[in-house]
């Protein structure tokens, strides 16, 4: 009886208890028991690299309000008249030149922006500003109590834009704060007529295939005939 309680001890001793195990095993067959074997370190797995898309080359940026500036100065001539020294003129010869200006930059802003009245009422019409408006959109004048809704006397219609398509600019770093390119006009000769069609294609492909206030038209200079813009005055 005292054998089998022993042999129970010793199962279950040498099932839970490694130090128990190697003596057993040593006492039946004089061989030292293994202990338990270090596992092995498992080598790391090589990092993962993941393929970047190639930035793209970067492009000289220019500020939105230099292109709208250049854009209304090369078919408005706008900041031309306002860098203009007045005071040699009459009131009828600015009156002119204002008509010209006037209308081609209001070609400009409704084929860029699309401009249309926040209001359509026209003004001196009675108006309601409804509850929770915008004051980005509505501006109240004269004595405001209390909560919208408000009642009052439309005094200017407002205007908003529908859309945003300014030109893409495609110059060079050194031009991103150019508003105008200087002009200069080449006297030129038979050799340098390629280089000068070079440079008509590069100005129209910058600056758009149509100047308001130039031409090109053709000029005989030394027996050869070349292109040259010559200034139209309205």
């Amino acid at each position: 009886m005292g054998r089998i309680l022993l042999a129970f001890r010793a199962f279950f001793g040498v099932l839970f208890n490694g130090e128990t195990a190697s003596r057993v095993t040593r006492s039946l067959t004089g061989i030292e028991a293994p202990t338990d074997p270090t596992p092995a370190p498992v080598a790391p797995a090589p990092p993962r690299v993941e393929e970047r898309p190639r930035p793209e080359p970067r492009r000289p940026a220019q500020s939105e309000a230099i292109t709208l500036l250049a854009t209304l100065q090369r078919e408005a001539r706008l900041v031309d008249f306002l860098k203009e020294d007045l005071s040699g003129y009459s009131d009828d010869q600015v009156g002119a030149a204002v008509r010209a200006i006037h209308q081609d930059a209001g070609k400009v802003l409704d084929r860029l922006f699309g401009i249309k009245a926040v209001v359509t009422e026209a003004e001196g019409a009675s108006v309601e500003v409804p509850a929770g408006f915008d004051s980005s959109r509505y501006r109240l004048t004269g004595k405001v109590v209390g909560e919208a809704p408000f009642k009052g006397t439309l005094q200017h219609h407002g205007w908003e834009a529908t859309r945003c398509e300014l030109p893409q600019f495609t110059g060079g770093e050194s031009a991103a704060k150019t508003i105008a390119p200087a002009e200069v006009e080449v006297r030129g000769t038979r050799n340098n007529e390629a280089a000068w069609c070079d440079y008509k294609k590069r100005l129209l492909r910058n600056h758009g295939s149509r100047e308001s206030n130039s031409s090109w038209v053709g000029v005989s200079t030394a027996g050869s005939s070349i292109f040259l813009p010559v200034r139209l005055s309205r």
